[in-house]
C-alpha cells in the first residue's frame, strides 16, 4: 500500500534483524533499555546503544530521540518515550473501569511517540523506518487500539506535508500482534484513502456585506461557471476561519473581519463536481475589493438584485437564506 510516495508494509519478523534507516524502540523516558524489545536491541546491538541513549535522557513522555544503531543492521535507533519509569499499577485499583494498562502507557502518549519517530526520522533524513506495535509490550495496550493509533498518525504525516520516507514498516514478532496490525492498519488504511479520500470534501463560503445590503460577489474563472460568493477548498491542516480568510482575500483582495458562521450546507447534489460540505461565514471587510488570480471577475451586488442573477452551486439559495435572516425570519 502506498500514501503518495510512501509504501507502507507489515511484516512479521525480528525488528532487530531489519536493514532500514531507523528502527523504533518503545523506551520509557529516561531511556534505560531493560526487558522487552528495549532489552533486545541492547542484546543484539550491543551496550552502547544503552549508553549513547542515556546521556540524551530523561525526555518527555511521548517525544523521541535517536542513537546509534551499534552492531545492528540499521542505522539508526529513534527511542520514543511511550512510558514513564514507574510501572506501578496502584493507581488503577480504583472502580470506574480503568482497564489494567492504564497509568502505564495510552493513546495520547503512543499517538505523541508515533508522531515524534517520524519528525526525527524526517530530521535523520532517512529513507525507511521500522517500527514495533508501540506500548503493546511492557505497556499492556491493546494491538488493536494501537494499530489504530499509529495508523492514524502515519497517514496524518505523510498527508501534511512532503516526506523524504519511501517506506514505513510495521514490525510484529509473532504471528497474533502480525495478523491484529494487518488487520487494523490495512484495513484503516484503505478506508482513509479509498473512503473519505472520495469525499464529501470541505469548502467555505464568505457572505462579504461592504455596505448596507451590499455584498461582494466573484465571477467564477473555472466550470462550473457563475457568480459565486468568495471561497474554496479548506486545506489539509486549515481552519475553516483560516480557509475563508485566505480565500476571500485570494479572490477579492480584501481582508476579513468580525467572521460569525452562517450556517453549514450539505445537500449532496449542492456542488455538480462532486459531495461537498460547506460552510458559510458572515464577514465585515477591509481593503478595495478586486479580483484576484482565482476570479475571472468581481462584482458589487445589491441584495435586491440577487434574484436576477445567475448564481453557481447552491449560492442563490444561501444568499437568499441570508436576506430572510437580516428580515428576522428564520431560512432553516
Amino acid at each position: 500500500m502506498k500514501i503518495k510516495d510512501t509504501e507502507i508494509k507489515i511484516m512479521q519478523a525480528d525488528i532487530t534483524e531489519l536493514e532500514v534507516g531507523a528502527i523504533v524502540n518503545a523506551a520509557n523516558n529516561k531511556l534505560v533499555m531493560g526487558g522487552g524489545l528495549a532489552g533486545a536491541i541492547k542484546k543484539k546491538g550491543g551496550k552502547s546503544i544503552e549508553d549513547e541513549a542515556v546521556k540524551k535522557g530523561p525526555i518527555e513522555i511521548g517525544q523521541a530521540t535517536f542513537t546509534s544503531a551499534g552492531s545492528l543492521k540499521a542505522k539508526y535507533v529513534i527511542h520514543a518515550a511511550t512510558m514513564g519509569m514507574d510501572f506501578s499499577r496502584l493507581s488503577n485499583r480504583t472502580s470506574g473501569g480503568i482497564p489494567p494498562w492504564a497509568g502505564k502507557t495510552d493513546e495520547i502518549k503512543i499517538r505523541d511517540s508515533c508522531k515524534n519517530a517520524l519528525k526525527v526520522a524526517e530530521e535523520l533524513k532517512i529513507e525507511s523506518i521500522a517500527f514495533p506495535a508501540l506500548g503493546c509490550g511492557v505497556g499492556g495496550f491493546p494491538l488493536l487500539a494501537a494499530a489504530k493509533i499509529m495508523a492514524q498518525e502515519v497517514f496524518r504525516h505523510l498527508k501534511a506535508e512532503p516526506s523524504g520516507l519511501k517506506e514505513i514498516i510495521f514490525c510484529l514478532y509473532d504471528k497474533e500482534a502480525f495478523d491484529i496490525f494487518n488487520k487494523g492498519v490495512v484495513a484503516y488504511l484503505e478506508y482513509i484513502i479509498h473512503k473519505l479520500q472520495n469525499g464529501p470534501f470541505t469548502t467555505v463560503d464568505a457572505i462579504i456585506e461592504i455596505e448596507p445590503d451590499v455584498i461582494v460577489v466573484i465571477e467564477r474563472s473555472n466550470p462550473p461557471f457563475g457568480l459565486a460568493l468568495p471561497g474554496g477548498f479548506v486545506d489539509y491542516g486549515e481552519s475553516l476561519e483560516d480557509a475563508v480568510v485566505r480565500e476571500a482575500k485570494e479572490e477579492t483582495d480584501l481582508d476579513l473581519s468580525d467572521l460569525k458562521q452562517f450556517h453549514t450546507y450539505s445537500e449532496p447534489d449542492r456542488d455538480p463536481r462532486f459531495h461537498t460540505i460547506g460552510t458559510v461565514f458572515l464577514a465585515k471587510a477591509k481593503g478595495k475589493p478586486q479580483a484576484g488570480d482565482d476570479a475571472k471577475g468581481l462584482k458589487i451586488v445589491k441584495l435586491s438584485e440577487v434574484e436576477n442573477l445567475d448564481f453557481a452551486f447552491d449560492h442563490k439559495k444561501i444568499i437568499q437564506d441570508y436576506i430572510k435572516y437580516r428580515q428576522g425570519k428564520s431560512p432553516f
